[in-house]
């Protein structure tokens, strides 16, 4: 029987974090093989792939794609992920072991395609977004170099989380998580899969998996 929640799950709830330079989990084979499969498969278009975004993704809002209702009507494989990722056993694991705040919180997945001259300046995601997961699947990343990089409040990496193919990072959004992408050579492309849970306030909703999130009635 295939499990309610995704792998990952598992693996957070018997891990430790690592706290330089802020609390965050370094995570392997985060994504099933079928997702893994379809998100490769995906090609949106040249105009989706982006080199010098100027230090910031919204400077090509209009370009960007998400994993919304239409995008997983067109894959099973896709809205499974969407369905796992947004499972109540995921959730559970997110608040008690991340500390994440989701009840009221929607589930957001963007999928990146960062070329040559591409660079994030530091930021810090708070704001509406309760949860990040950066999930790396380049294939020709062979130095394993392109992942995000976590930082301090001007710039320095202090770590980096490692570009190899489904790995990934996840934080809770606070004043000191500053990361971002310090500007090196990308041969091909970068393909990263944005995982965030987002408030109320977040306007763009077109952008998200299910809508915004209803809450449950109490019996």
């Amino acid at each position: 029987m295939r499990s309610d929640a995704p792998a990952l799950t598992e693996k957070l709830a018997t891990m430790q974090p690592a706290q330089v330079p802020f609390t965050h989990w370094m995570l392997e084979s985060v994504l099933e093989p079928d997702a893994c499969d379809a998100l490769l498969e995906w090609e949106p278009g040249d105009e989706a792939r982006a080199g010098d975004v100027g230090g910031r993704r919204e400077t090509r809002n209009k370009f960007r794609v998400f994993v919304d209702p239409a995008t997983r009507a067109q894959d099973a494989r896709l809205d499974r992920m969407a369905h796992l990722l947004d499972s109540e056993a995921a959730r559970k694991v997110f608040k008690d072991v991340c500390g994440a705040e989701l009840d009221d919180s929607a589930l957001r997945l963007e999928l990146c395609l960062d070329t040559d001259g591409f660079w994030l300046e530091p930021h810090t995601d708070i704001g509406a977004k309760r949860l990040t997961l950066l999930i790396s699947l380049s294939t020709n990343d062979k130095d394993h170099a392109w992942g995000t990089d976590l930082m301090t409040p001007d710039g320095k990496s202090v770590t980096r989380a490692s570009g190899a193919f489904n790995s990934g990072v996840l934080f809770i959004p606070s004043d000191k998580t500053w990361h971002g992408f310090v500007k090196r050579p990308i041969e091909g492309t970068r393909r990263t899969l944005i995982v965030n849970f987002v408030d109320p306030a977040w306007r763009a909703v077109h952008e998200l998996a299910f809508g915004p999130r209803v809450p449950v009635a109490s019996a």
